[in-house]
């Protein structure tokens, strides 16, 4: 499979309907990270509430952002025990990412413009939404390849090469040789 979505599709074909879902993993890629909320069975509830529920279950996640995250957002991060000090949920930031992607469990992924916020996936209002497209796939292949990608992201494979690590806050790697 291969598909477009564009719009609020992003948040009513993919992301409501999988990320709940997920059974071993879920990587998240952004640049902006806000306080996104989510429709649920109990109403709407943050996004981090979801990402605490699936680590509860067993389901690691990981997340990569380029920034740090809006106010309200680490208010929210802090009632979600879950969340800290847990070796299920990986955070790194970079200031380098501006990749927007979501892999589950090494079979289904989405690569497309929308940032985690209510704007980008299409939650808020329809008149507050960002214009946005991306794709959802499911060709092995191409799922490994997104994956290899973002693993070398998160374990700082970059860092030895980047040329603004001034502009880093919180480093990857934290010691790197200077050669």
């Amino acid at each position: 499979m291969h598909q477009l979505l564009l719009n609020r599709k992003i948040y009513t074909d993919f992301f409501l309907p999988h990320i709940p879902n997920a059974q071993r993993f879920v990587w998240l890629v952004t640049a902006d990270l806000k306080d996104l909320h989510v429709e649920t069975d109990s109403g709407f509830e943050p996004f981090l509430a979801v990402l605490a529920g699936l680590v509860e279950r067993g389901v690691s996640v990981r997340l990569i952002h380029a920034k740090e995250p809006g106010p309200r957002f680490r208010e929210d991060f802090d009632e979600y025990e879950a969340l800290i000090n847990n070796e299920l949920f990986e955070r790194v930031l970079c200031p380098r990412v501006h990749t927007k992607a979501i892999v589950i469990d090494a079979r289904l992924a989405f690569v497309g413009s929308a940032n985690l916020t209510g704007a980008g996936m299409g939650a808020k209002n329809e008149h507050r939404r960002n214009f946005e497209a991306g794709f959802v796939f499911d060709e092995p292949q191409h799922v490994r390849e997104l994956m290899d990608w973002i693993d070398n992201l998160y374990l700082g494979e970059h860092c030895h090469q980047c040329q603004r690590r001034e502009y880093c806050p919180d480093p990857i790697i934290d010691n790197i040789d200077e050669r």
